[in-house]
C-alpha cells in the first residue's frame, strides 16, 4: 500500500501522521490511502485543510482520502459534506489500525468521553523524532477550540514513554522532542513532567538530545527547572505558550499567568542557563483589545527576549466564549499582527547577528540544513546528514545562521 500523509497543525500531529502512516503500512492493505491530519487552532487552519484536501484528490483520484484531526473532530459536517472525502475519523481513534482501515464518513467518536490512552507516537527520519507523551487539556482559555478536538488531559505511564523513546532511538534517531497538547499538565500518579524526564534521562543513557515543545510557564515544575538548570542534554531552548502582554487581556483568555509572572519565569530560565533561547506564542487584535494593551504585547517580545516567535492573529471560532467578546476590525488586527511580526523579526535579526563569530553545536538534518542547540536554523555546507558538528557561525541571515565545521 502507498500511503501518503498530508499534515497542518501541531508536532503532536506530526507524530501521530507517522505513527497511522506505519500502520497501515504494516498490516499489507492494497491500494493507494491519503490521510489528511487537520488542524482547527484558526478558521485560516481549516481553510487550508479544505484547500489540501481538494488538492490531494486533484492529484490521487483514485486514492482513497481520510481526513483526522482536530477539524474534522470539531466540524465533521463541512468534510462529511466534501465529495473528495472518502472517510472521516476522529482524534480518539486515529491511531487504531482497525479503526483507521473501517473509517467511514460517520460523525468522530466524542472525545470528552473516550477512554483511549494517548499513543507515544514516534514520527522517526533520523534525525529528529517527535514522541507523545500526553494529551488533551484540561484549560478552556476563553480563544482556543482545543479541548473540543482533543478533549481532557490524558498522560502516558512512564514505561510506555520510554519504550517509545528507546523505539526511536532504535532506529538511530540523533534528537528526542517531547511532544503532546499540554506537557506541562503531564501527571502520572502524581509525577510531573520534570519527573518524566529526570527518569528518562537516567534510564536511557544513548538520550544525548532532548528537547521540548510548548510550554505553560505557569506549569513549569521543580524538578523541570532543575533539568533547565543542570542537565546539559536538555537543550536551551525553550518555547512558551504566554499568548499576550497585557493582564486583562490575559484575564479576558482565561490565562493562569500575569505580565509578571511570565517575564520572570524567563528571568528565572535566563538565570539557570545563559544563553539559553526564548520562543513564544503571541495572540494579536484579541477582542477588546485597546492600543495601550497592544503595545504591551509588543513590548513583551523585548522584556522576555523572545527570538523565536508564532504570531496569530485573533481568529473567533464559534463554540468559544471569545467569539461572543466585542470584535476588532480585521484590519485592525491584521495591522497588529503584522507589527507584532515586524518587532518579533526584528529582535530575531539582532540575535541572530550575535551570533556572529561564535562556536555552535549543530544537529544537521538533511542538505547541510539543520538547527543549532538553541534551535536556530543554520547551514553547514557538506555536513552530512545526522552529523552533530561543532560550527563557527560566519554569518546570519533572514533564513538563520551560515557555519563551518571547526
Amino acid at each position: 500500500m502507498r500511503v501518503e500523509t498530508v499534515t497542518l497543525g501541531c508536532r503532536l500531529n506530526f507524530a501521530e501522521s507517522a505513527t497511522m502512516k506505519r500502520a497501515i503500512e504494516a498490516d499489507g492493505a492494497q491500494g493507494e490511502t491519503i490521510i489528511v491530519n487537520s488542524c482547527a487552532v484558526t478558521a485560516e487552519a481549516v481553510r487550508q485543510t479544505r484547500q489540501k484536501i481538494r488538492r490531494a484528490r486533484r492529484s490521487a483520484p483514485d486514492a482513497r482520502i481520510l481526513v483526522t484531526g482536530c477539524a474534522a473532530q470539531i466540524e465533521p459536517e463541512t468534510f462529511r459534506a466534501m465529495p473528495e472525502v472518502d472517510a472521516i475519523l476522529g482524534n480518539a481513534d486515529k491511531l487504531r489500525l482497525q479503526e483507521i482501515l473501517k473509517a467511514a464518513k460517520d460523525l468522530p467518536s466524542d472525545v470528552m468521553t473516550a477512554t483511549a490512552d494517548p499513543v507515544a507516537a514516534g514520527f522517526g527520519n533520523k534525525v529528529r523524532s517527535f514522541v507523545a507523551v500526553q494529551n488533551g487539556c484540561d484549560h478552556r482559555c476563553t480563544f482556543c477550540t482545543i479541548p473540543y478536538g482533543r478533549g481532557n488531559s490524558r498522560s502516558l505511564p512512564y514505561d510506555v514513554v520510554r519504550r517509545a523513546v528507546a523505539a526511536e532511538l532504535d532506529r538511530e534517531v540523533r534528537e528526542i522532542v517531547i511532544t503532546g497538547v499540554d506537557i506541562t499538565s503531564y501527571d502520572d500518579d502524581g509525577r510531573k513532567l520534570g519527573d518524566l524526564l529526570q527518569r528518562l534521562l537516567a534510564d536511557e543513557p544513548r538520550l544525548e538530545r532532548l528537547r521540548l515543545s510548548s510550554l505553560d510557564s505557569i506549569e513549569m515544575d521543580g524538578a523541570l527547572h532543575e533539568l533547565v538548570a543542570g542537565e546539559p542534554r536538555l537543550l536551551p531552548h525553550f518555547h512558551l505558550s504566554l499568548q499576550a502582554g497585557d493582564d486583562m487581556i490575559l484575564k479576558r483568555m482565561k490565562r493562569r499567568h500575569s505580565r509578571a509572572q511570565a517575564v520572570a519565569i524567563v528571568e528565572k530560565i535566563k538565570a539557570a542557563r545563559p544563553g539559553a533561547s526564548i520562543g513564544a506564542d503571541l495572540i494579536a487584535g484579541f477582542p477588546t483589545e485597546t492600543e495601550e494593551m497592544a503595545r504591551n504585547t509588543l513590548e513583551l517580545i523585548e522584556d522576555c527576549d523572545i527570538v523565536a516567535a508564532h504570531i496569530f492573529p485573533f481568529s473567533p471560532r464559534e463554540m468559544t466564549p471569545a467569539a461572543r467578546m466585542p470584535q476588532l476590525e480585521r484590519e485592525t488586527i491584521k495591522a497588529r499582527a503584522a507589527a507584532l511580526r515586524a518587532r518579533a523579526a526584528d529582535h530575531r535579526a539582532k540575535w541572530l547577528q550575535s551570533q556572529v563569530g561564535t562556536l555552535r553545536p549543530a544537529l544537521i538534518e538533511n542538505g547541510g540544513k539543520g538547527h543549532t542547540d538553541q534551535f536556530a536554523p543554520i547551514l553547514v555546507e557538506g555536513a552530512p546528514r545526522g552529523a552533530y558538528v561543532r560550527a563557527r557561525i560566519t554569518h546570519a541571515n533572514e533564513q538563520g545562521l551560515v557555519g563551518i565545521i571547526e
